[in-house]
């Protein structure tokens, strides 16, 4: 246990010298790595209904409506048999974009983003008020509504619901959790971060491994332990902080680490200029990451490769989530304080990728897979040090709200770039240029 002192924090009413606030700042022992494991599990369950959610609500959904490419908003340009359609030398007619869905998945990614973007909007002004077991137990309760309203057989509309919990418990879940790390050792922040960025890999894996040999229905119904390994991390694994002085003697740990400084309506308005040195280049991260994503990796497809289009577009993913992971899980080795530097090298991918699908000047796949590597490894690096800096750089009586109001950063980018997409996309696909 141990108090912030003798320090001056870039956030704070004027400038904070010494302020008294519990925490845990225990760097060793089982206490600590107890935190660090609860906090990656959280950080894993908390992404994880939001990684499967999309997936299967789409197969479900396909399959309510009678299979493959009936009633849903995808239609591919491409023959039944799911060729791919060979170009023709010298013709005029060639349509470059001619394998591309009339919808980008800009689309679904907007339709899930929202809910998320709106509880990151206002929540932070009166979540503080909410106990954290209160909290916790709604996340719980959203993620585990998620999985059980897109397994049942229901209607369309209850499953597109199920989709909205998920991503309503994601969001409430980030500014929840990241808000926790508060009150402990500030190493939990990169395991939060980390588990996270598990959630990319291992629920992609997980959804598509039980899919494989069962239904998408069963494979839901079974992830809905995910929610009851949240539950359990939280309540039995981490070691809250205990009371240590007379202020606090008597207190539950529940009431001890909800127990902050009151902030004024105003006073959080004031502190939200300050945070914009973090949020904006984490919007501008995560807007060029999303628009690369749901915007070009569908048009970044080789011919006459050894992978079809469709299993480009899934390695892609798969290339992009493991640079999120490693990224995600490096900030205790390797910190990143000029946050400008990585808006910068990701708009550069943006570029570089964008120009590739006009003009096609990169010859081999694997350039592209190490340029997608790149991206995830500057997002992953972008979303940890933008909390690890704000938890570091912000006064420990309103490090709480600041971490919860700079969650919104990562929201806003990916919304963006989502509206931006959809156009992009379409114009893309109507393009008619000469091979």
């Amino acid at each position: 246990m141990g108090l912030e002192g003798k320090t001056k924090y870039v956030l704070g009413p004027a400038v904070v010298e010494q302020v008294e606030v519990q925490q845990d700042n225990t760097s060793d022992g089982p206490r600590q790595w107890r935190n660090l494991v609860g906090f990656w599990f959280l950080g894993l369950t908390n992404n994880f209904a939001y990684v499967v959610m999309l997936s299967a609500a789409h197969d479900i959904l396909k399959t309510e409506e009678g299979g493959e490419g009936n009633g849903t908003l995808l239609t591919t340009l491409v023959p039944e048999n799911g060729t791919t359609p060979p170009s023709v030398n010298g013709s005029n007619n060639t349509d470059r974009f001619l394998e591309c869905n009339q919808i980008s998945t800009g689309a679904i990614l907007l339709a899930d983003i929202l809910p998320t973007l709106v509880i990151k909007l206002v929540a932070p002004f009166f979540l503080q008020k909410i106990g954290y077991r209160v909290k916790v137990l709604l996340v719980v309760g959203f993620a585990m509504a998620s999985f059980l309203l897109v397994a049942l057989p229901t209607q369309m509309g209850v499953n597109i619901l199920g989709v909205v919990c998920a991503s309503i418990s994601g969001g409430l879940g980030e500014i929840t959790f990241l808000s926790l790390t508060t009150f402990f050792h500030h190493d939990v922040v990169s395991s939060w971060s980390s588990g996270t960025g598990g959630a990319g890999v291992f629920g992609a894996l997980a959804y598509a491994g039980f899919t494989q040999v069962i239904s998408p229905r069963t494979t839901v119904l079974i992830l809905t332990v995910v929610p009851v390994i949240m539950f359990i991390s939280y309540f039995f694994v981490l070691k809250k902080p205990r009371p240590n002085d007379e202020s606090v003697v008597g207190n539950s740990t529940e009431q001890l680490i909800t127990t902050q400084p009151v902030i004024s309506l105003k006073g959080k308005a004031a502190l939200i200029l300050p945070l914009l040195k973090f949020i904006i280049p984490l919007s501008l991260v995560y807007f060029a990451e999303y628009f690369i994503n749901q915007g070009l990796h569908e048009l970044l497809y080789f011919n006459d490769i050894w992978l079809s289009k469709s299993e480009q577009y899934r390695w892609y993913q798969v290339d992009y989530q493991v640079g999120v992971l490693i990224s995600r899980s490096s900030v205790n080795c390797f910190e990143i304080k000029k946050l400008w530097i990585l808006p910068i090298l990701q708009f550069v991918n943006l570029a570089v990728l964008l120009t590739q699908v006009f003009y096609r000047y990169i010859p081999n796949f694997w350039i592209i897979i190490a340029i997608v590597f790149f991206e995830g490894l500057l997002g992953g690096a972008a979303y940890v040090n933008t909390f690890y800096r704000v938890r570091k750089e912000t006064a420990p009586e309103v490090r709480e709200f600041s971490l919860g109001v700079a969650t919104v950063g990562d929201s806003v980018g990916i919304a963006v770039a989502g509206a931006a997409a959809i156009p992009t996309h379409n114009r893309l696909c109507s393009l008619k240029l000469k091979m």
